[in-house]
């Protein structure tokens, strides 16, 4: 038998229906559903006052694993409705001063290396991006929601067909959660 224990704080409360789990907390509410054909009857979630038991009756080592991915999703959504999850991003330029604008759901890197039309990072879910000079701060109490925004506006900044030890121009992520600054 494989089994994990997630321990619920205070001020979290957590509701299990048929392997979809809904956190809410002090920063908001998140909810995810766990349920997958493959793993329909051997892998099973219950909530018992302030833990959540996460449990296979058989030992194989692809549920082992299933089992510590789903344990890690959860422990995320709990951090996410306590603390939230941040990443900063540093805009560097060399010779072209490019400038970032968020309007609606969209991020406009504008005169990258001196292009004409503006570069586009697409923001994923309730995520929150503020620019302050040169740093751009993406904050969402779902971290997988803040990763892909701060994913996506690197991936913007790419630079192909150029030798990219020449040219550092582009916005590359500097700090992510849980990490010590400049641990990227």
């Amino acid at each position: 038998m494989i089994e994990k224990i997630v321990q619920i704080p205070e001020g979290v409360s957590v509701t299990i229906t048929n392997k979809q789990v809904f956190v809410k907390g002090p920063k908001g509410e998140l909810n995810r559903d766990f349920f997958s054909p493959r793993y329909e009857n051997s892998i099973f979630l219950e909530k018992k006052d302030d833990k959540i038991k996460i449990y296979s009756k058989t030992d194989r080592k692809e549920l082992k694993s299933m089992i510590g991915t789903i344990t890690a999703h959860i422990k995320n959504m709990i951090r996410g409705v306590c603390e939230g999850f941040e990443y900063i991003l540093k805009i560097h330029y060399v010779h072209f001063p490019m400038s970032v604008e968020i309007k609606d759901n969209i991020v406009y890197i504008k005169n990258f290396l001196g292009e004409r039309g503006p570069r586009t990072a697409r923001i994923i879910g309730d995520t929150k991006v503020t620019v302050k000079k040169d740093e751009v701060i993406v904050s969402s109490i779902d971290r997988e929601a803040a990763g892909k925004t701060a994913a996506n506006i690197e991936q913007a900044c790419r630079i192909s067909r150029r030798d990219r030890r020449v040219f550092q121009d582009g916005i590359y992520i500097a700090k992510k959660p849980g990490r010590k600054f400049g641990d990227a």
